[in-house]
């Protein structure tokens, strides 16, 4: 699976810088949204509020990627993937682009440890869609490719993420790369299902 990585085509290096920069843009959030349910506990649950919460994130992750690969090989699904694509990049420029975010809007009972591992969960799963959506579709059948964009994914989530946040703010053509990448893989999926399903 990773003899790919030693002989890499044009093509190969286009889709792994592809998913470098989705994986970048993308990894930031899911950090955020930890960081800031466990801020709103006392100090000995916000350790373990951090590692259950990215526990949780890494599960849904891996299973998100293996459910939306195989899914993405099924004709109309790639044409409904890439329209989800094209409704994140929106979102993604609203959010990140003119700096309008809403994660303020995430409301976090701190009353009740559970509740706050559910929270993160609900947002990791939306948040983590986004991601492996995007690196799914980029990756294509290239699974050495999946994998190292699933992973990649996990470490920046887990060490780089906020680091990552601070340098798209800093850096808006990081952004705006990482927009760009994920609006290619959503013209892709698209014309590949519209080539198949209408001509």
């Amino acid at each position: 699976m990773f003899a790919e990585f030693f002989s890499l085509s044009t093509e190969q290096i286009g889709i792994l810088t592809q998913i470098i920069l989705i994986d970048l843009v993308l990894a930031g959030d899911n950090a955020i949204i930890i960081g800031m349910v466990a801020s709103k506990f006392p100090l000995e649950q916000r350790k373990k509020i951090i590692f259950w919460g990215i526990g949780g994130a890494v599960v849904l992750r891996i299973i998100l990627t293996l459910l939306t690969a195989y899914l993405l090989q099924i004709t109309g699904l790639r044409l409904i993937g890439g329209l989800l694509l094209l409704y994140i990049v929106y979102k993604l420029y609203v959010d990140v682009i003119k700096g309008s975010d809403n994660h303020d809007d995430i409301k976090v009972d701190n009353s009740n440890f559970l509740k706050a591992i559910w929270t993160i969960l609900l947002a990791d799963f939306t948040m983590s869609l986004d991601n492996v959506l995007g690196v799914a579709g980029a990756a294509g059948d290239h699974y050495g490719l999946l994998v190292f964009g699933l992973i990649l994914s996990i470490v920046l989530m887990a060490t780089a993420a906020t680091l990552i946040s601070g340098w798209i703010k800093k850096y808006k053509w990081i952004a705006w790369a990482g927009l760009l990448a994920i609006l290619l893989v959503a013209i892709e999926l698209i014309y590949t299902d519209i080539k198949i399903l209408f001509f």
